[in-house]
């Protein structure tokens, strides 16, 4: 443990993070590579690689991945701002590069390939995204000439579209709903709610009519009819578990889940370590959103406000799309669960996202003030 007298600035930083939060983040990654030696070799032996293949590298991309949060967590919110709109920047460019030059699977273009190595510029969006609106709605609540409200319906939009183009709904509705969060905590009026929420249906009626893909998935759902082999298995994966599983490397479902070790590795969690362990992991879930929002409403400031209950949001929201279509309670969506799926885009895009999170939360002289209360010398020098 750091010494009070010691000011180096790993010592600050050890002494002003949310620790509940650093573990409950290191709990997640570390559940993620548990479960990928749980359910991945099925995977690449089907595909004819070495069995532990998607393992070893999911512990490749978590190691990067851990780094990368520890890094952006000694950011302070100034740098958190700059850095994200550096990335909005960099990740829209992506976006429209990706509609020509994307990687083309199953007729959507979500993908950009360099030396080799893939990219999904909508992950790195989401963060960018949330910080750059926090701080748009911020700005116009401290200075209501400021069109903050309108710049962020604006890039809202810009992203929306983007979106749709690929086209990659299930994003489009994360970054709407969480957009919408933001929106309501920096004082949306009445009539935007209903003119949001109406245009909210109008989006999603029209997409269940100009979208196939979509219209198949909501209709399978809906009657239980059609190709729904993945989303029984999921939901069969999870019973055959019982509330202590068959052990590890037991499970029999999993050896026919095409995506196991990816979408739907939380029935897998379910076959081999049983509903408790289910519970668990949407037990770590649940502490990180309402922690999260917990700190978010006792905040003076709104940039950190918005931000922080933004980021946990879009977490919390991706988490319970990719759970409830393993329970089949959702349409079947392929969306990753946070630091646990297999995936490099998404693990570093997370980590980025919670690192900004744990930035954004450490503790800091202003914040046990009232605000315009002074800081001298000696307050700051305490810390």
């Amino acid at each position: 443990m750091a010494s009070r007298l010691d000011r180096s600035p790993v010592a600050i930083w050890w002494r002003t993070i949310d620790r509940w939060f650093l573990a409950a983040f290191m709990t997640l990654m570390g559940l993620g590579i548990v479960l990928s030696f749980a359910a991945s070799p099925a995977v690449a032996e089907r595909i004819g690689l070495d069995s532990f293949h998607f393992a070893t590298r999911q512990i490749f991309f978590t190691l990067p991945a851990l780094a990368v949060m520890l890094a952006v967590s000694f950011l302070e919110a100034r740098e958190v701002r700059r850095m994200a709109l550096i990335m909005l920047c960099i990740a829209l460019v992506l976006m429209v590069a990706v509609l020509y030059v994307g990687v083309e699977v199953k007729g959507a273009r979500r993908w950009v390939s360099f030396a080799g190595v893939s990219v999904q510029p909508s992950e790195f969006l989401k963060p960018a995204f949330v910080i750059v609106c926090a701080w748009l709605f911020a700005e116009h609540q401290r200075q209501p000439d400021i069109p903050g409200n309108f710049m962020a319906m604006g890039l809202l939009g810009v992203v929306l579209a983007l979106l749709v183009a690929q086209p990659d709904l299930g994003q489009t509705m994360l970054s709407l709903g969480t957009w919408g969060v933001m929106f309501f905590m920096a004082g949306m009026p009445w009539l935007w709610i209903i003119v949001l929420g109406g245009l909210g249906v109008g989006g999603a009626l029209a997409a269940y009519t100009v979208f196939p893909h979509v219209a198949g998935r909501i209709d399978r759902f809906l009657t239980g009819e059609g190709d729904t082999f993945q989303v029984d298995m999921g939901r069969e994966a999870v019973i055959n578990g019982g509330w202590f599983g068959v052990g590890p490397g037991e499970g029999t479902v999993k050896r026919v889940i095409p995506d196991s070790h990816a979408d739907f590795v939380f029935a897998v969690a379910g076959e081999e370590f049983g509903i408790i362990m289910c519970f668990l992991i949407m037990f770590l879930f649940a502490f990180i959103v309402l922690r999260g929002l917990n700190i978010a409403l006792k905040e003076h400031d709104d940039f950190t406000r918005y931000a922080v209950a933004g980021l946990v949001v879009v977490f919390g929201l991706q988490s319970v799309i990719n759970m409830g279509v393993n329970l089949q309670l959702l349409p079947a969506k392929g969306m990753t669960l946070p630091f646990i799926s297999y995936g490099g885009s998404s693990q570093i895009a997370i980590a980025i996202s919670m690192g900004m999170v744990l930035a954004l939360t450490r503790k800091r002289p202003e914040r046990r003030k009232s605000p315009g209360y002074p800081l001298t010398k000696h307050a700051l020098a305490a810390e």
